[in-house]
């Protein structure tokens, strides 16, 4: 870090570049400068790659470059949202999802259980992709219309439109930890614009779980192989290991229900009826996990279960869960590993938070952030760690 006196009336004829904040700072010392998630800085001078100077508000100080976005004029994102419905204009990410039996039988299963209340009802099915949940609808019961949106069903001639207007039901498709690249977001505008008073959001619910758990075989694979592969000494390697695999959440994770060191838990749960789109912009949630079996802490694994209401009155509501203790999907979980594992002690007690906050450019993106403390823990400090998803 530098030490050096600044002085604070900079040369005006430097030129400056305007920087977001992508995460909050506290500074640590005089010659820092702290900002929060979404500030806009004039950074000076580019001291070195990891430290710059730069002004927020009339103050000046050192602001770590990594937490920083460049802030380009007139910036246009419409590539975002093109990769992100490009992604699903071929066939090879609905040959998955088609081939999940959990996940297809489950919305199968929810037309047919609710097959004659949605006779005469309008059906607005958002991101239909293939059209299986349209053809569903349509040869399980008699709806009055099926709407469909997608970028593939210009490939077929499966489901005739027949109209168009204030719908009885809007389904869309779950996404991974429901919140992952903000689908949820056209699903609320899709809602408020179309959806009749009193129809119904299916899925209806959704909830984000999570467990402190085990995962040794990626700390060994991903770490402890430095140690002496070859009868070599590579261990100075295992700092850099850590940040290179541990850094970003591994996606498609299959967690055993034998890795999980206690009962899993809701930390954030959505209701498709009233979330509105500001709440998308930071969810946070807590949770206190009591150890049930002695073991060592790798990290935390979520997943995430939607739920679809009866639209009889007081009807069961069905649940697809994509946890380990469920019939596998083609989602899997998704494992945050931590840079230390620590070892706890049936009835200790993992305590903290989990904030989901969206990233203020690339709005498909977020970053999930852990705090969390062990009461076994003498030091009594809490542990932060970030991840990025995707910028």
């Amino acid at each position: 870090m530098f030490e050096v006196e600044r002085d604070c009336n900079h040369d005006n004829d430097v030129a400056t570049e305007e920087f977001v904040g992508m995460a909050n700072f506290s500074a640590n010392g005089n010659n820092q400068l702290s900002f929060s998630l979404g500030d806009r800085l004039l950074v000076h001078e580019k001291n070195s790659s990891d430290w710059w100077w730069a002004e927020l508000g009339g103050r000046f100080g050192y602001v770590p470059s990594s937490y920083l976005q460049l802030q380009e004029s007139d910036q246009d994102d419409s590539w975002q949202d093109e990769e992100y419905f490009e992604s699903y204009g071929t066939l090879r990410l609905h040959l998955e999802m088609l081939s999940d039996k959990p996940r297809t039988e489950t919305y199968r299963q929810v037309i047919f259980s609710n097959r004659a209340t949605l006779k005469d009802k309008v059906v607005l099915d958002l991101g239909c992709g293939t059209g299986i949940i349209s053809l569903f609808c349509a040869s399980l019961a008699e709806p009055a219309a099926v709407i469909l949106t997608t970028n593939l069903i210009c490939h077929y001639q499966i489901v005739r439109i027949l109209a168009l207007g204030k719908n009885s039901i809007l389904w869309s498709n779950a996404k991974s930890c429901s919140v992952f690249e903000f689908m949820v977001e056209s699903v609320l505008h899709a809602r408020d614009r179309w959806l009749k008073e009193g129809g119904i959001m299916w899925p209806s619910l959704a909830s984000i779980t999570m467990v402190p758990c085990e995962a040794f075989n990626d700390f060994s694979e991903k770490v402890e192989f430095w140690e002496k592969p070859y009868g070599l000494d590579f261990s100075c390697l295992q700092p850099v290991a850590k940040k290179e695999f541990f850094s970003k959440p591994k996606f498609s994770h299959q967690i055993r229900p034998e890795d999980c060191l206690c009962t899993p838990s809701d930390v954030i749960t959505l209701d498709m009826h009233t979330l509105q789109v500001g709440d998308l912009e930071k969810l946070k949630g807590e949770f206190c996990f009591k150890v049930e079996k002695t073991g060592v802490f790798h990290g935390f694994t979520a997943w995430f279960s939607v739920g679809f209401h009866g639209l009889e009155r007081d009807g069961p509501t069905m649940i697809l869960d994509t946890g380990p203790h469920s019939e596998p999907t083609h989602w899997k979980q998704t494992l945050f590993m931590l840079d230390t594992p620590t070892t706890v002690h049936t009835g200790d007690c993992i305590s903290g938070t989990v904030v989901f906050q969206r990233n203020p450019i690339w709005r498909r993106h977020l970053t999930i952030t852990f705090k969390w403390s062990i009461n076994g823990n003498s030091t009594g400090h809490s542990q932060l760690k970030t991840f990025p998803m995707w910028r």
